[in-house]
């Protein structure tokens, strides 16, 4: 497929998925050096990895597995598969990735505001080539649409109980911080994704 000012090629879409998900994988990797936490499926992975020792990567693909049903019946096949493929190479890149970098130093808000940075614009790149990290926000719009559930509250809900959950294994400097990045990275999806100011899809 060639690329038009409509649509993405194929060739556009690799490099999409390939690059959101490195730069969510990094995102990834600061937060988890820094011992911080997430919202989403996200958060749940860093909870379970604090609490078991398992790695991130494994437990976020796990538990995103049931999500692609919801994902099918919302968004289509084609969108089903291409987050399938970025939760993949997001599990394994931020597997991987902790071989080759580390950090002898990293304070928490700034682990928080680039780790939140750097997720934020993986996901947009994702957004842009019609892919996701999956998660509760899909779960959130086939609630929405089945049941009539405001997506956004459900979102919230979601979210909080992963806050409250939180408080377990993290101390209120550490989930102060967390909040932080989450915001930022809220942050860049609300000032960028704009689908008038992007043509391609």
């Amino acid at each position: 497929m060639t690329s038009t000012p409509e649509q993405h090629s194929l060739l556009e879409d690799a490099q999409g998925l390939l690059a959101g998900s490195l730069l969510a994988s990094l995102g990834v990797v600061l937060l988890s050096s820094a011992k911080l936490l997430s919202g989403g499926t996200a958060g749940v992975a860093f909870l379970i990895h604090y609490l078991s020792g398992i790695g991130f990567g494994p437990i976020f693909f796990a538990i995103n597995l049931p999500f692609y049903y919801f994902a099918f019946r919302r968004m289509g096949l084609a969108f089903t598969i291409k987050t399938f493929i970025a939760v993949l190479l997001t599990s394994v890149c931020s597997a991987v990735l902790p071989k080759f970098i580390g950090f002898s130093l990293l304070n928490p808000v700034v682990a928080a505001v680039l780790g939140g940075l750097l997720i934020g614009s993986g996901m947009l790149a994702l957004f842009r080539h019609k892919a996701s990290l999956g998660g509760f926000g899909i779960l959130a719009l086939y609630l929405q649409d089945r049941f009539g559930w405001r997506a956004g509250l459900v979102q919230l809900c979601f979210d909080g109980m992963v806050l409250i959950c939180s408080f377990f294994v993290a101390t209120p400097a550490i989930i102060a911080a967390s909040i932080a990045g989450v915001v930022v990275l809220n942050l860049v999806l609300a000032i960028n994704h704009r689908k008038d100011r992007y043509i391609a899809v």
